[in-house]
């Protein structure tokens, strides 16, 4: 996609932009522009998406947070001081593992997932609304959700956490749609990462485009719904990035 400058003159905030969907959404707002606030837990990783941006000429700051914590959405907008927040993408999501089913998930890998996902995601977008209605700002706001929001995958604290999202997105959009701003999510599919790996599932035939997606095929949507020229008159929805796997009942859970 050629960039057209969608977002000059704006600023955006990335959770988890270290990697994989996040990274790949941040370097494509960037491309379009947007002034770049990136955080994520792993600075490492995270310096290096600093650099893609700032080396291809964007503007960009890597800020190190944990989210997981009860005070991490604080430390954030902390370090992130006073700058007018136009964008807000939480991608941030704990990896998450197969053998955490609904018998043997802990009580620390249920909390560190909710933490991230929910409370801090919630907690983020109500003050940087807050702030956006202060100003007068018509902001936009996307939620990386899932499709396991709906349906079920034997890991029960990253299906629940990411239905809770989609709940969050529908009563922020409800909220501080009167103000201008829009809040919406997107729901990839079957992509790789984040503890997901598509060689151990068998998706042949159950893919109607035929691959598994990847963070880029993300990232064009994203670009779309965060954008007032595609999507100006979009709130409070989840759009489904999945090359059609929703079309099929294919979820199995693992044996056990």
């Amino acid at each position: 996609m050629t960039p057209i400058g969608l977002f000059r003159g704006e600023t955006a905030l990335v959770t988890g932009s270290a990697s994989n969907i996040g990274r790949a959404i941040a370097e494509a707002l960037a491309r379009e522009g947007a002034s770049m606030l990136l955080a994520d837990v792993d600075p490492a990783r995270n310096k290096a998406t600093h650099d893609a941006i700032t080396g291809a000429g964007g503007t960009a700051e890597a800020i190190a947070t944990d989210l997981s914590t009860k005070d991490g959405w604080r430390d954030l907008l902390s370090k992130a001081g006073n700058r007018r927040i136009d964008m807000l993408v939480h991608s941030a999501s704990p990896p998450r593992k197969e053998s955490d089913g609904p018998l043997t998930v802990s009580e620390e890998i249920w909390d560190g997932m909710l933490n991230v996902n929910v409370r801090s995601g919630f907690f983020l977008a109500r003050e940087i609304g807050l702030a956006m209605q202060r100003d007068g700002v018509k902001g936009r706001m996307l939620f990386i959700t899932s499709l396991h929001a709906y349906a079920p995958r034997n890991i029960p604290h990253y299906s629940a956490s990411k239905a809770a999202q989609t709940m969050v997105v529908r009563e922020l959009a409800r909220t501080l749609g009167p103000s201008g701003i829009r809040i919406n999510a997107l729901a990839p599919g079957a992509v790789p990462g984040g503890g997901f790996n598509a060689a151990q599932h068998d998706f042949s035939g159950k893919i109607p485009l035929g691959r598994p997606g990847n963070a880029e095929d993300m990232a064009g949507p994203a670009v779309a719904l965060l954008s007032d020229r595609f999507s100006r008159y979009v709130t409070g929805t989840t759009l489904a990035v999945d090359g059609g796997i929703a079309l099929y009942n294919w979820i199995k859970a693992p044996e056990a």
